[in-house]
């Protein structure tokens, strides 16, 4: 009986069998060789959250890149202050910068601690920016004062109404100008005027407490700076700022005072303090509200 031939099976391909290499393809062009591509340009530096105006040097304390004034000076330590203006640095020369820059890190967190609290000031004034027209209204004495342009009025003449309502200023400066008066022209009147009652009210205060403090008084003049109220010389000169008409009484004094004590004791020494509190026990309350108060920009 003759043997039956069996038709051949389809080849059944497992997951787990290696598939039958593929036929090699017709040889190909030689292909070109990559080209690097160009390496990306670095980041811009991140400018400095701090930069003082004369600033020579910078470092990253924290978050914040702080760009920094630094000089030499003859002292024996490093010294750090933060003004308006920024942080400024001082070494002597024997310092490396290398232990400058350890001390900026050992004192970071009162230097940001400080800049903020001056950006934070800055930002204040900036939001005081007086503008001058008819209406504005400024401290004076610490009260409050409201321009009014009126023609008819020869120079400034202050008017102080007792019969206004709570909560509305009862004191009016009458500036002798037209409604169409520029802002420059209402600044120089109202300036003119404020600088007229500081030296009047500056030196009856003077009168007041020379005597009680046992100096004599040379001269007095008025000052203009932007960051100190007042100063006084061996020789019995004095200079207060103009600026100080706008805060009440207390803090005039307080200055007026200050300033009178040195021609006693020409320093801040425990003794300076006595002199200053042998006439005014209380202060230390209106040295913190001439520290802490925001006066208007009148430029």
């Amino acid at each position: 009986m003759a043997s039956q031939v069996q038709p051949p099976q389809p080849q059944q391909l497992s997951l787990f069998d290696a598939a039958a290499p593929a036929a090699e393809p017709a040889a190909r062009a030689a292909e070109p060789p990559l080209t690097a591509l160009p390496a990306a340009p670095p980041p811009p530096p991140v400018p400095p959250r701090f930069q003082h105006p004369r600033a020579q040097r910078q470092i990253l304390l924290g978050e914040h890149r702080v760009a920094y004034e630094f000089r030499r000076a003859r002292r024996r330590s490093i010294g750090f202050v933060v003004s308006a203006e920024g942080l400024s640095v001082s070494a002597p020369r024997w310092v490396g910068v290398g232990e400058v820059e350890q001390a900026l890190q050992a004192k970071a967190d009162w230097i940001l601690r400080k800049l903020h609290e001056q950006r934070e000031r800055a930002d204040r004034i900036q939001a005081n920016r007086v503008q001058w027209h008819d209406g504005t209204s400024l401290p004076f004495l610490g009260d409050t004062v409201i321009v009014v342009l009126d023609p008819r009025t020869t120079g400034a003449v202050l008017h102080a109404d007792a019969q206004t309502l709570p909560g509305v200023p009862r004191l009016t400066l009458h500036v002798g100008l037209p409604q169409a008066a520029t802002q420059a022209q209402i600044r120089e009147a109202v300036q003119s005027w404020l600088q007229r009652q500081a030296r009047r009210v500056f030196e009856e205060r003077c009168n007041v407490f020379a005597p009680r403090l046992g100096v004599r008084l040379k001269r007095l003049t008025l000052s203009s700076a932007s960051t100190r109220w007042g100063s006084a010389s061996a020789d019995g000169s004095v200079r207060l700022n103009w600026r100080l008409i706008h805060f009440g009484l207390p803090v005039i004094d307080y200055v007026v005072a200050h300033e009178l004590a040195h021609l006693r004791e020409m320093n801040h020494s425990a003794a300076f303090w006595d002199v200053v509190r042998s006439v005014l026990p209380d202060y230390e309350h209106s040295r913190g509200l001439l520290r802490s108060e925001v006066l208007p920009v009148l430029e």
